[in-house]
């Protein structure tokens, strides 16, 4: 009995042993496993934001060989991350930004290198607004794209553009019913009936969807390059046959038809916002030659930039397009808004000053220069 019993006993003090153990294997082990949790937690805590790509506006400059305005759209892009915005630059065939052409260094190395020459008037514009959009559709984030001149000029800064532009689905779109005779050519129909002809300014914001759509078209572009034509001015008489009779011309500016007739042609109106964010003054008494008259838009010099010419820009609310009796009232978020967030024609000296008296929503200081 004695002996059992010491068994017993021992038997027992190793089984408590033997508990101990694997009570203080399993607490350190919970222990290991908080250390790991936290360290973890603090990683997570300590560690920057996951990055998110934001959709991006993509800015399309169509420019002669310097972009003379560069300083301002320096200030405009001053300060905000470069994945928000992205910059393509159409010039003559061979021109590049560098330090020796352009005082901004958010222009070095923006232009396309399959740039052609540019004939105003010519489907040749088209053409090069084609080359911009098949660049800047490489980029997958990109999802607006927004037309610029070389004289254009921003209103806003620039986190109350991308706002505003990404505000709506829609692509801007100035686009009305051309009812004046002489610009649609008959030749046209059938691939353009004269019911789907429109007209508009040039400078439009279009979405990725109808950005797609106007680079594959090879319905409608083909039709511009052969029957839309501007007329002959005299100063180009010498250079190609004397019209017969030079008021019977179609006097078509393919650049001011080809969008808006395009997305008419697909069906796709209801998707657009039919009016431009882009102001241009038009002065058609400004010259007293007939065939000149309206063809080219007020050019604003150093005399003319003021605050006030910028406020009375801002001002406007509202667009009416007399051939529909229609008015565009603006708007922004479902909110009335101004109209236009760009401006143009605008000479290097007035651009300089009105950045100067501050009046265009971004600041002169600091600008980053090369």
């Amino acid at each position: 009995m004695t002996r059992r019993s010491t068994k017993s006993k021992s038997h027992n003090r190793w089984n408590r042993k033997l508990l101990a153990v694997l009570l203080l294997s399993f607490c350190f082990g919970c222990l290991v496993l908080m250390q790991t949790r936290y360290s973890r937690i603090r990683m997570i805590i300590s560690s920057p934001p996951p990055f998110v790509q934001r959709p991006k506006i993509a800015f399309l400059f169509i420019a002669r060989n310097r972009l003379p305005l560069d300083i301002v759209w320096n200030a405009f892009f001053q300060g905000e991350r470069e994945n928000r915005f992205s910059i393509f630059v159409h010039a003559r065939p061979g021109f590049m930004f560098n330090k020796a052409t352009t005082k901004s260094v958010y222009f070095y190395g923006r232009q396309i290198n399959d740039s052609i020459q540019v004939d105003w008037g010519e489907a040749s514009m088209i053409q090069a607004e084609l080359l911009l959009l098949k660049n800047a559709l490489k980029d997958p984030f990109n999802e607006r794209f927004v037309f610029l001149s070389d004289s254009c000029l921003p209103l806003y800064n620039f986190s109350y553009t991308h706002d505003y532009i990404m505000s709506t689905p829609n692509s801007f779109v100035d686009s009305f019913a051309d009812t004046k005779e002489g610009r649609y050519n008959p030749k046209m129909h059938p691939v353009i009936p004269v019911h789907n002809w429109r007209k508009g300014s040039q400078w439009v914001v279009l979405n990725r969807k109808h950005a797609e759509i106007v680079v594959e078209d090879d319905t409608v572009y083909p039709v511009f390059q052969q029957h839309c034509r501007r007329r002959s001015l005299p100063e180009f008489w010498r250079d190609r046959a004397l019209p017969a009779d030079a008021s019977k011309e179609h006097n078509c500016i393919p650049d001011e038809h080809y969008v808006q007739t395009l997305l008419a042609q697909k069906g796709l109106e209801e998707e657009i916002t039919r009016r431009t964010l882009t102001h241009t003054s038009w002065d058609v008494s400004s010259s007293k030659s007939h065939e000149r008259r309206g063809w080219h838009p007020v050019t604003y010099k150093m005399s003319d930039a003021t605050p006030a010419v910028i406020q009375s820009i801002k001002d406007i609310d509202n667009i009416y397009y007399e051939t529909e009796y229609r008015r565009e009232w603006c708007s922004s978020h479902g909110k009335p808004a101004h109209c236009f967030l760009f401006a143009r024609k605008f000479t290097r000296p007035a651009a300089l000053r009105l950045l100067n008296l501050s009046v265009l929503g971004v600041s002169s200081e600091g600008v980053r220069e090369a």
